[in-house]
């Protein structure tokens, strides 16, 4: 059966596929420095980032089995950054997100060059994702700057990031 995806394509796809999932990794490992903290805010949002992520990798791997490409699941490094105090996880967070902001443009890019036109329409949910996840982390950060330096203030937002649950997502499901 002839393969409607190029090589190339299918291999950044299955690069992305396995960044979402060492995202979800990350972000657990983030989670349970902010629970150790003693922050079970802050560790619920990464929690349901943690989810989040991993609703993205299944989207992708959809995708792929959908035009005949088997996907390539690598081993999941251990975490390389560590939060060392409660704003460093989120700008940890932010720094990661742009890494995977990057890596999402240049799939695109490679699409727009080969007329993958499908491919480009699939990642187009992907590139208005990583505005809104750069957009939170940025204005996270400038929560711990205003609030995040006095002890009320930081109980404040833990009290504001628990509150926040995982959306449901028919991406997670096998198809």
């Amino acid at each position: 059966m002839k393969l409607r995806l190029s090589e190339k394509i299918q291999q950044l796809l299955n690069e992305q596929l396995n960044k979402e999932l060492y995202s979800a990794y990350l972000y657990l490992s983030f989670a349970d420095w902010y629970d150790d903290y003693g922050l079970r805010g802050f560790a619920n949002w990464f929690v349901v980032q943690a989810s989040e992520e991993k609703a993205h990798a299944m989207r992708i791997r959809t995708y792929l089995l959908d035009n005949d490409v088997k996907p390539v699941l690598e081993p999941i490094a251990a975490p390389q950054k560590q939060v060392s105090d409660p704003a460093n996880g989120i700008e940890l967070a932010y720094e990661h997100e742009c890494f995977i902001t990057d890596s999402i443009n240049q799939i695109y890019t490679e699409s727009v060059n080969e007329g993958d036109y499908r491919t480009k329409k699939f990642l187009e949910y992907y590139i208005a994702e990583q505005q809104e996840e750069e957009i939170t982390c940025i204005d996270m950060m400038d929560d711990m700057k205003l609030f995040g330096v006095t002890p009320e203030g930081l109980f404040a937002l833990d009290e504001k990031y628990g509150s926040r649950v995982a959306a449901s997502t028919s991406a997670e499901m096998p198809r």
